[in-house]
């Protein structure tokens, strides 16, 4: 079954377009279904917190902390409050001595779960883009005495 919004090309658009005056727009929008998702997952280590909410339903912060002991304080803080301005997260205070904090997902939130495996489910059928750390030695161009040798 094809989602409501997805064309099949009966008007000449190619397979998987939406089918909505928003998609043919000749410029980015902020309007756009498609830019408010990336900008709501925007940043390092937005999809990984969005992850970790998923598979528990809700953590304190020195949680998420301790389960992504390489993000740094004030990373995740900020990655925190973005994803609750975008009303992926809820942020919930209980008081008390001390107070505790704990993050869940949204019901909005939650709808990311097919949103990530769709990403996951792309980049795995893509190569990954190389970086000057990750080439391997063998691609290497031959050093002036390697190059002598031959």
């Amino acid at each position: 079954m094809t989602h409501r919004t997805v064309s099949q090309g009966s008007q000449g658009e190619g397979r998987g377009l939406p089918d909505d005056p928003r998609a043919r727009v000749a410029a980015p929008s902020p309007a756009c279904p498609v830019e408010i998702t990336l900008t709501a997952l925007r940043g390092r280590w937005t999809t990984l917190i969005v992850r970790e909410l998923l598979r528990s339903g809700s953590y304190a912060y020195s949680e998420l902390a301790a389960i992504l002991p390489e993000l740094s304080d004030k990373v995740l803080t900020e990655r925190l409050a973005h994803l609750v301005a975008a009303g992926v997260v809820l942020r919930t205070r209980t008081p008390g001595w001390p107070p505790t904090v704990t993050y869940e997902l949204t019901p909005h939130g939650r709808e990311l779960g097919p949103v990530l495996q769709a990403l996951w489910d792309w980049g795995e059928r893509v190569p990954a883009p190389s970086t000057a750390e990750e080439a391997p030695a063998a691609e290497e161009a031959p050093t002036a005495e390697e190059a002598d040798a031959t």
